[in-house]
């Protein structure tokens, strides 16, 4: 009767492991990191149409949009700094930040615009080309 001894594993045997395992992960990788940056994109937009819809609502309620001044915050709490809206409620529960944790950028009015409410994007910097704006989806 032969006996067989349990030894393991052999190097080349782990190595072979380790080329594949790596293979797969070089292919599955930028697919799942790149889901993630577009899912990313897509809360942003989301989140804009709805501050969007909240800005249209406070001017149809008070004839003008929130002044830059006074900011994304009259749409939770109602502005003390002038032009005070004379029919103000409450048009959100919170202001939102955008899916990389930062504030969206509003101005109002805004150049050929009546305001511009935008995201910085996925590298949080103003001004560079994966930059978000409402108007552009």
């Amino acid at each position: 009767m032969r006996r067989f001894s349990s030894q393991g594993f052999t190097l080349i045997e782990i190595l072979a492991v380790l080329i594949i395992l790596g293979l797969l992960a070089a292919l599955i990788i930028p697919n799942v990191v790149g889901s993630v940056d577009k899912g990313k994109v897509e809360t942003t937009k989301v989140q804009m149409k709805a501050i969007k819809g909240a800005l249209e609502q406070f001017k149809m309620d008070n004839g003008f949009y929130p002044t830059t001044q006074q900011g994304l915050r009259a749409l939770v709490e109602k502005p003390t700094v002038p032009p005070v809206p004379q029919n103000w409620r409450q048009y959100m529960e919170k202001v939102p930040k955008d899916a990389w944790g930062n504030d969206y950028i509003y101005v109002s009015p805004a150049p050929g615009k009546p305001y511009e409410l935008k995201s910085k994007g996925p590298d949080g910097i103003e001004g560079t080309e994966d930059d978000i704006s409402v108007w552009d989806i």
